[in-house]
């Protein structure tokens, strides 16, 4: 079972005329955290597009709490939550670093694929390590956003 916890700070570039986070940016720091969980298992995403495969975003949810503004550091949470034979689901928590307030929270769910865009099985090596890293959810909450 892992858990990433990636830091990050809002940059101006991040942020709207108000001031605030643009809301499609928490995708960017889902996959920000996605990123992570897996380098952090030993498989950086590149080893897994060396291998011919590609995990496509096939289904996306973010649910927003409260603004990230300019300049704040948070932290980006991140689970494995599901594991298919072809398919794989993560779940989110952004929140503040400073108080541990809760910003948003989410879930992705990705298909895999081939080179040709082809579904395809979970190779069993990629699999196994993938299993090693599942964070328990009963089944219940396996299709329900992390809150």
């Amino acid at each position: 079972m892992e858990k990433s916890l990636t830091p990050y700070r809002v940059i101006y570039g991040d942020t709207d005329q108000m001031g605030v986070a643009y809301y499609a940016n928490y995708l960017r720091w889902f996959e920000m955290g996605r990123t992570e969980l897996l380098r952090q298992i030993g498989l950086p995403y590149i080893s897994i597009e060396e291998k011919g495969l590609r995990f496509p975003v096939i289904e996306v949810s973010c649910r927003y709490f409260r603004p990230a503004r300019y300049d704040e550091a948070i932290i980006i949470e991140t689970n494995l939550t599901s594991l298919g034979r072809a398919s794989l689901s993560f779940h989110y928590k952004i929140y503040r670093k400073e108080d541990e307030s809760r910003i948003a929270s989410g879930w992705t769910k990705h298909a895999c694929v081939d080179g040709e865009g082809h579904i395809t099985r979970i190779p069993l090596d990629l699999e196994a390590s993938l299993k090693a890293a599942l964070f328990p959810t009963t089944r219940a909450d396996a299709d329900k956003p992390y809150c």
